[in-house]
């Protein structure tokens, strides 16, 4: 059993807690207080944890000044454990972040040294970043989409005038929505996260930025000195390893404009939900479509004429015009929940979305996030194979548990879910977020079943073991949570959604003990819905599940059922992930075949359109 394939598990770029053995989760929070410890012996107030990634954690704060201003301020620190190239990876960001001078970038305020730990201290942008944002609200509107426009190319042309200290372009190299801060007062962004920035190699105008003829000839500029950034949206040039230059940057904007109008977490999509289907400005929308597209020069057209014509298209005349309630394409079930949800999702069945033969690009990349989230997931996927999977798992940053199966028929498209939200207020966003999922599984060809289910990573059970050798012991007090419906719900059982109908998930490495497989048979039995996931590391297990049970009558054998699977944990041997779901077919949806989302635009006379509307 090999590490990279335990590592298929998670796709999201950071494990909750709760999924962090007790050890782990324990020192995940002594270092978190001895930071925050640190901040405070230096002088600062206030100090919050407010994100966390493959690379380190960022915390905020306040000055102890009592005559001056409080100031807010945002502190970096580089995980302890990486190896030293990429701690120092922290400086080298204060250095980048010290050449660059825009109003909508905040300011270097000191990189330090506490004992052995790096501190990169800078201003803190106010507002929310804009995937939290895109979280809330679901589809920006189109007004706001072309005023975040008009700001991002304002910055990235000072990015790409040689200027500042070092007197070349700065390359930013991780646009995306998490790396804009938004002011809902003032719609204004800033542009955070300089980890990934470099000098450019090449201009805009992909030239060679140095003249002087050693350095032309010398190893630096025969190899790229880009850094990955966020897989989800840079563009191929950087993905591939091509020379740095301000083009990457465009290509992130592209990607995190189009992410933000269409309420996805990529830039995927664009082929089955292009941005001319978004209702934005005609020459806009066309604009971003060719900043995406897969030909070069076309790209590089777009991208000059998103630098340039951005002044002008940012002072268009433009209203929030009233949206329709967007109705969900299957079914999206509101339940209070019983208390906090931590959503991970777990999906399986995704080997038929890969192309055969297709090109094994990043093989030799070693890069900490490239590892966590990409490589084995998305690799020799087309674009909207890998839209439907990030589809997926955008539904898990909602606080929702359940699951889906999608099976892929030469007819058409069948979609059985079972999705719970437990948070009304963002029921608009989320139902965008489904259907979005729901349009990219009808623009994908090909036949097969995927299946993905959303647990609450809080009710977890984690049991440690000393050796690969020992078995798993199940502590006294461990059950596996269960809800109960009040009455029994009805359901034709003839179409039942078994555990067992599509027999073994070839790409799942752990294999069941028989007690475990007949408990499961037994409880198929049993009208539920629900899953169990067992995760099975050298030192430690993971039992995630989700149960909800229809018939109250037969409550003492379900929970009977339950813990028969808790007493033979301790046969379980060997390494990797086994998991198993079961979802009533009650409203199966069948969906046909498309290869795009309709155009449409943005009004000529937006006025028009609100008079209208009043009349109605």
């Amino acid at each position: 059993m090999t590490q990279a394939s335990l590592q298929q598990f998670y796709i999201p770029e950071e494990q909750s807690v709760y999924l962090l053995s007790h050890d782990d989760a324990r020192k995940l929070r002594s270092w978190v207080a001895l930071c925050q410890e640190q901040l405070e012996q230096l002088g600062y107030r206030n100090i919050e944890l407010i994100g966390k990634g493959a690379y380190g954690f960022v915390f905020a704060g306040l000055t102890a000044g009592v005559s001056s201003p409080r100031e807010q301020y945002v502190f970096k620190f580089t995980r302890v454990n990486l190896p030293q190239h990429l701690q120092d990876r922290l400086e080298e960001e204060a250095f980048m972040l010290e050449q660059v001078d825009h109003p909508r970038v905040p300011k270097l305020i000191a990189f330090q040294r506490v004992r052995s730990q790096s501190i990169l201290v800078m201003q803190r942008a106010p507002g929310f970043n804009m995937e939290e944002v895109s979280l809330h609200e679901g589809r920006l509107s189109p007004r706001l989409v072309v005023r975040i426009a008009d700001q991002l190319a304002d910055i990235l042309r000072t990015l790409r005038r040689e200027s500042g200290p070092a007197g070349k372009p700065v390359v930013h190299g991780d646009i995306k929505p998490s790396n804009l801060v938004f002011d809902e007062g003032s719609e204004t962004i800033a542009l955070i996260d300089w980890g990934s920035s470099v000098f450019a190699q090449l201009d805009a105008s992909l030239q060679f930025v140095s003249t002087n003829v050693m350095e032309l000839m010398s190893d630096n500029l025969q190899q790229t000195n880009a850094r990955l950034g966020d897989v989800y949206f840079i563009g191929e040039e950087q993905l591939n390893g091509a020379l740095s230059s301000p083009r990457f940057d465009e290509q992130g904007a592209a990607a995190t404009l189009y992410a933000l109008a269409s309420a996805q977490s990529c830039r995927f999509g664009h082929r089955a939900i292009p941005a001319t289907s978004l209702g934005l400005p005609m020459e806009f929308a066309r604009m971003l479509d060719g900043m995406l597209a897969p030909d070069l020069r076309t790209r590089l057209r777009a991208g000059d004429h998103f630098i340039r014509e951005m002044p002008r298209l940012g002072r268009l005349v433009m209203l929030d015009l009233p949206a329709p309630q967007e109705a969900p394409l299957v079914p999206v079930w509101s339940r209070p929940a019983a208390g906090e949800i931590d959503t991970v999702v777990y999906s399986s069945r995704k080997s038929f979305l890969r192309e055969e033969g297709g090109r094994e690009t990043l093989n030799d990349v070693n890069d900490v996030q490239l590892d966590r989230y990409y490589k084995n997931f998305m690799q020799n996927m087309g674009e909207t194979e890998k839209a439907f999977l990030a589809a997926v798992s955008r539904l898990g940053k909602y606080p929702v548990v359940g699951g889906l199966a999608v099976r892929w028929e030469a007819e058409g498209v069948y979609i059985d879910t079972s999705l719970n939200l437990h948070d009304p207020a963002r029921r608009s966003a989320f139902i965008a977020a489904v259907n979005n999922m729901v349009t990219l599984a009808r623009a994908i060809h090909r036949q097969g079943i995927f299946k993905s289910c959303l647990f609450n990573a809080r009710d977890t059970l984690h049991l440690d073991r000393e050796s690969p050798d020992q078995p798993f012991e199940v502590l006294p007090d461990m059950r596996l949570h269960y809800e109960l419906s009040a009455v029994p719900e009805l359901e034709d059982r003839s179409r039942l959604h078994s555990y067992f109908e599509d027999g073994p998930d070839p790409e799942e490495f752990l294999v069941l003990p028989e007690a475990i497989i007949a408990s499961l048979e037994a409880l198929n039995e049993i009208h539920h819905t629900g899953m169990i996931i067992f995760e099975a590391l050298p030192h430690h297990l993971k039992i995630h599940s989700h149960y909800r049970l229809l018939d109250p009558s037969r409550e003492a054998e379900f929970r009977g059922r339950l813990d028969d699977i808790l007493n033979a944990v301790g046969l379980i041997e060997g390494l990797g992930v086994s998991g198993f779901m079961k979802m009533p077919y009650k409203d199966t949806r069948f969906f046909a075949h498309i290869e795009r989302q309709p155009e449409r635009f943005y009004p000529r006379d937006p006025r028009a359109v609100l008079e209208q509307a009043a009349r109605e």
